[in-house]
């Protein structure tokens, strides 16, 4: 399960980022008449298409993995995720129809009624991934319901959606996508960069990606600091874990790196800054901050594997801040093209994406075990008894490999093929 939502993470991420910048770079075709706008508009519809398909394949696999790998968990929660995953299918099925008006309109419609088709696809992208995050936030604070021995009865839908994590993890999340995206495809192009210095339309393609992430870099990190937040007031075990607080301590230090020690219940070699984590969990230098050592032994979480993760993610936040700033003062937010060091460090940048968007979600999920529904139901206790787990774990690695191939195999031709030109538009209002 976490090879596959490892996987397909990448590309809900990109179902929700790449349309807005589709959404902007034809905006920009309209109201300036550049045909590189246009051109790119172009090339990312055709990726959009062939990442919509891998995505939905990949989508299909751990919708069947639900039933398969844990029917505990969907047997006795069903009657709350089945409507966050309802409105996700609606949201699925407007994308797809939309997306099929917009890739056969582009010489069908008028310029501006083309357009106007890309944003349902990046609304209903946002909501179908909002909705799916929503059940991970149920998971960690679950709410909405009654337990009747054993069983989930008055289901209140609204307060199930919106439980007390949902609104902490859909907009990190859905940041995390735009941040992704906007530093993905700053590195690709700026790849192109690296081979041809002069090509204008990679140059272009740079700037307006790397608009985007300059804006929801900072704005990230603002709602990764409310997450963190959330996390001390609702999730104490969960924060302790992330920043390797072993002991119950006021005026707790945050720390920087360092390797957990459960046996030892310390953190070796990490930089502390004092009192730091009281004041940012609490707003007070003297808060107490209760460590890994108030809960129960056979509650804990692996504290070794958060607080690495969140450290890796941190980590990459903040280095992927730093880039977005060396950006837009170096180019004056893209007037000038980027040098050859900058060039190489937007390429680093969608690495550094990935690492700090994966590591989230392994925050995430191994911050919660040992439970799969927070103080409700054990993950030993809802996964499936059934055998050969592991021959099957080999055949969808097998898919995923197999999908990761095709998708660079279409990108490479998509790379390839020359854009159709439009004949250049007379105005940017006439529909």
């Amino acid at each position: 399960m976490g090879t596959s939502l490892a996987f397909h993470f990448v590309f809900a991420a990109l179902g929700v980022g790449l349309p807005l910048l589709m959404v902007v770079v034809e905006g920009l075709w309209l109201r300036t008449g550049d045909r590189r706008y246009y051109r790119l508009a172009r090339i990312w519809s055709r990726a959009m298409l062939v990442l919509f398909a891998i995505g939905a394949v990949s989508g299909t696999t751990l919708a069947f993995e639900l039933g398969l790998l844990w029917p505990v968990f969907m047997r006795n929660s069903g009657a709350v995720i089945g409507i966050p995953f309802s409105i996700e299918g609606f949201a699925f099925f407007i994308e797809a129809i939309f997306i099929g008006i917009y890739l056969y309109g582009w010489d069908r419609l008028s310029p501006v009624a083309h357009w106007l088709c890309s944003f349902p696809i990046a609304i209903a992208g946002a909501l179908s991934a909002a909705s799916v995050v929503s059940v991970n936030a149920w998971m960690n604070t679950p709410a909405g319901f009654r337990l009747s021995q054993g069983v989930i009865v008055g289901v209140d839908p609204w307060a199930a959606i919106f439980n007390p994590a949902t609104t902490s993890e859909v907009l990190h999340t859905t940041l995390a996508a735009y941040v992704f995206v906007g530093f993905a495809i700053a590195a690709v192009y700026g790849l192109a960069l690296l081979r041809n210095p002069k090509g204008a339309d990679a140059a272009l393609a740079v700037r307006v990606a790397m608009l985007v992430a300059l804006v929801a870099i900072p704005l990230q990190l603002v709602a990764g600091d409310f997450s963190a937040r959330f996390d001390a007031q609702t999730e104490p075990l969960k924060l302790a874990s992330e920043e390797g607080q072993f002991q119950t301590q006021r005026g707790a230090p945050l720390r920087i790196g360092g390797l957990p020690d459960p046996s030892a219940h310390t953190t070796r070699f990490a930089l502390e800054i004092p009192r730091l984590l009281s004041f940012l969990a609490y707003g007070d230098l003297a808060a107490e901050v209760r460590g890994v050592d108030a809960f129960p032994a056979s509650d804990l979480p692996p504290v070794p594997a958060v607080h690495l993760a969140f450290d890796a993610m941190v980590g990459s936040g903040f280095t992927l801040l730093g880039i977005a700033l060396w950006w837009a003062l170096a180019t004056r937010l893209g007037r000038h093209e980027p040098s050859v060091p900058l060039s190489r460090a937007l390429v680093a940048s969608g690495v550094l994406a990935l690492i700090a968007m994966e590591a989230g979600w392994l925050v995430t999920e191994e911050g919660r075990q040992p439970w799969i529904v927070t103080g409700l139901w054990r993950t030993s206790d809802a996964v499936t008894t059934a055998p050969a787990l592991d021959l099957t774990f080999y055949v969808f690695s097998l898919l995923y490999v197999l999908l990761a191939a095709t998708l660079v195999w279409s990108f490479g031709r998509i790379a390839r093929e020359p854009v159709r030109e439009k004949p250049p538009i007379e105005s940017a209002t006439k529909p």
